[in-house]
This record gives structure tokens, sequence and C-alpha cells, in this order.
């Protein structure tokens, strides 16, 4: 298995779990969108709070030159330690949402 492929496989994985969150007092769900084929993995969180839509992006991920840029991160405890822990190097894995020169003192790849 390629590397491409290895990631995709641990991207969509580590992702999953996220669509089944039960959220408390809000009629909110996640729904997966993921494009192997522009490398584009995202979570989106869509439903309603009281009389207001709620639209938001709760996870995008990109993977870029065989680097996953982490573009937006709204979890509670962080994907990119996920990602570690099912196999993917911190060197891989780039911190986008931080601005370039925040990035060097993350612990994970800086581009």
């Amino acid at each position: 298995m390629d590397k491409l492929t290895q990631y995709q496989d641990i991207i969509v994985k580590v992702l999953n779990p996220y669509l089944n969150i039960q959220y408390a007092n809000i009629n909110i769900k996640n729904y997966p969108a993921y494009d192997h084929e522009h490398q584009q993995y995202l979570i989106i969180s869509q439903g309603w709070q009281d009389n207001k839509h709620f639209h938001s992006c709760l996870i995008h991920l990109e993977i870029i030159k065989g680097k996953i840029w982490i573009q937006c991160d709204n979890t509670e405890d962080g994907i990119a330690n996920e990602l570690v822990s099912a196999g993917i190097s911190s060197k891989d894995i780039i911190l986008g949402f931080h601005e370039p020169s925040i990035r060097k003192y993350t612990g994970f790849a800086v581009a």
C-alpha cells in the first residue's frame, strides 16, 4: 500500500467516529465530505439550535505533497494527536490553522 492510500485510510478511520457524536440540548448532526481525488476530508456540522440554523466545519484535513494539513480543528482534544496515535508521523502533519511563524513550536511539521 502506498503512503497516500495509507494516509487516506487512516484519515477516514480517525474521522468516522465524529459522525456519531450526540450533542446535548442541540439538534446538530455531523456529515462526512471525503474527496479522495482532491485529498480533501471534512466533517461538517449542520442542524438547528433553537430557531437558528447551524452550519459549521468541525474538521478539515488536506493531503498536500504527502503531508496532512489540518486546516480546521474544532474538536475538544485536537485531531493531530489522534492521527499520530493512528500511525501518522508528527513530521507529516502540519497545523495549517497556525500562522507559519508559530508552527515550529507545535511539535509538528512546519511545511
